[in-house]
């Protein structure tokens, strides 16, 4: 557990983290592999990351070896404006990542927000206070279009989006990006999309060959070049609790992360404090 009431050092004031919404309304996408190693690949760049774990099941706690019952504060209880974020922020073994667990609680939420006031702000409102102590937070939201996902969304600057190279990848993107521009309108004006990224990617298969066409031809630029290749040793990292940069660097999964990271890092420069991305979603 840190702390994030910090005394004045005489430095620079840092300008506030990029906060980016992991999220696809598709489950089993990997969405938490890519938030918990897209994170990890950061962090080796020398950026100071945090995870928020926004998803009841915890896998993004987990598969950074953190156990939320170890934990006396998570996720739930920020939502909910029992416990200041910061006090939630657990370290992890990667320098310079940190967490903030979630656990089974946290699927309640949903209808104890409902009687809350500004309940769709309440994760934006709570990140307020830690967002100069960062470069990079991400959400890992849950596979729903819920108040939770809505809290991220509402709380992020941009959305980064793990598409699976499936049949049916342009239909679930298309209502994402219809459920962006609804949020762009109504509760957050600066969202934009971060990036789409092309996971559990086959070479052999003809299918994702076709779908990454469709994809780019669909969203251009949008699209991520790095995509994300099925690998053994990414499936077996959350397990072992671990990252797959720090179970196995040398795998062609591990290797991946490093590269998308290295976009995100190319595409989106340090912006100054209280901007916002640009919108590329009209």
């Amino acid at each position: 557990m840190i702390s994030h009431d910090f005394e004045p050092t005489g430095r620079a004031p840092r300008t506030l983290a990029r906060v980016m919404a992991v999220a696809n309304q598709k489950g089993g996408v990997g969405k938490t592999t890519t938030a918990i190693n897209l994170a990890t690949a950061l962090a080796a760049c020398e950026k100071r990351v945090l995870v928020v774990d926004l998803d009841p099941q915890g896998n993004a706690s987990t598969g950074l070896g953190i156990i939320a019952e170890r934990h006396s504060h998570n996720i739930y209880q920020v939502i909910l404006g029992r416990t200041p974020l910061g006090q939630a922020v657990a370290e992890t073994s990667v320098p310079g990542m940190f967490v903030v667990p979630s656990d089974v609680d946290l699927s309640g939420a949903e209808l104890e927000l409902i009687e809350l006031s500004r309940r769709e702000y309440r994760l934006r409102e709570a990140l307020a206070g830690v967002r100069g102590d960062y470069d990079y937070i991400l959400i890992d939201c849950p596979p729903a279009l819920g108040l939770l996902t809505l809290n991220a969304l509402v709380a992020a600057d941009t959305v980064l989006v793990p598409l699976q190279a499936e049949f049916y990848a342009l239909d679930g993107l298309s209502r994402l990006v219809r459920t962006i521009k609804r949020v762009r309108r109504g509760l957050n004006p600066g969202l934009s999309i971060e990036g789409i990224v092309l996971t559990m990617f086959d070479r052999r298969n003809n299918l994702c060959d076709q779908v990454a066409r469709d994809v780019r031809a669909y969203m251009g630029e949008v699209v991520y070049r790095t995509v994300i290749p099925r690998n053994v040793r990414v499936s077996e990292a959350p397990s072992h609790g671990k990252p797959v940069l720090l179970y196995d660097f040398t795998c062609a999964g591990a290797q991946a992360y490093i590269r998308l990271a290295r976009e995100v890092l190319r595409r989106a420069p340090r912006q100054p404090e209280g901007a916002r991305a640009p919108a590329l979603v009209s």
